[in-house]
């Protein structure tokens, strides 16, 4: 296996371990294996709440820095990204910012 090749298994496994740990940290009964394949939003059918949230982008931070060896500021981006793709709709959001409600 080339060293992109394993690059890239490396980012996919890291994809699906992070999936399977924010269903877990959010507390519901879904696999990866339930939602791979999958085009629609997917991740609109679920919630989390804040805490949740901010508590698995602070695992998933450390996750991905030791996985990819790369320093905290990189591995906070990387996370913020996939939480922007791929994470779950926020519950409490609007009763924790007030200020942004109609």
């Amino acid at each position: 296996m080339t060293r992109p090749e394993k690059k890239r298994q490396t980012k996919e496994q890291m994809a699906i371990t992070l999936i399977e740990k924010m269903f877990e940290f959010a507390g519901h009964d879904i696999r990866y294996k339930d939602v791979e394949g999958r085009t629609d939003n997917w991740y609109q059918q679920w919630t989390m709440t804040e805490a949740q949230n901010k508590e698995w982008k602070e695992w998933g931070t450390k996750f991905i820095k030791t996985k990819l060896r790369t320093n905290l500021k990189s591995a906070q981006t990387e996370m913020a990204w996939f939480d922007l793709c791929y994470g779950l709709t926020i519950s409490d959001w609007l009763q924790n910012h007030p200020e942004y409600a109609e």
